[in-house]
């Protein structure tokens, strides 16, 4: 399979409204989900981690407090962006209660 390319500044702007909930944090994009409790925010993390499995694209996860999740998504290979991760974003998003 071929590696993806590198996003330029402008296609990443432009990918973002794709995925309104997620920021352009230097080379990646990066979301903050907030659960009602600790189990869902487990259960949220498990589900995303199947999702990337399958994508074979793996986001940095931060589990912080007792209810908050935190994934950063990057293409850590190619040192940025690439549909990838905006993929990957996308697919997160549904995955949301």
């Amino acid at each position: 399979m071929p590696r993806p390319s590198l996003l330029s500044e402008s296609q990443v702007r432009e990918m973002l409204s794709s995925v309104p909930h997620w920021e352009h944090v230097g080379a990646s994009l990066q979301r903050t989900f907030t659960f009602p409790t600790f189990l869902h925010a487990m259960g949220f993390v498990n589900a995303v981690a199947i999702a990337a499995e399958a994508a074979d694209h793996h986001p940095d996860i931060a589990i912080f407090g007792w209810n908050k999740v935190r994934l950063t998504l990057s293409t850590h290979d190619r040192g940025g962006l690439t549909e990838l991760d905006f993929a990957l974003a996308s697919k997160i998003d549904t995955l949301q209660p």
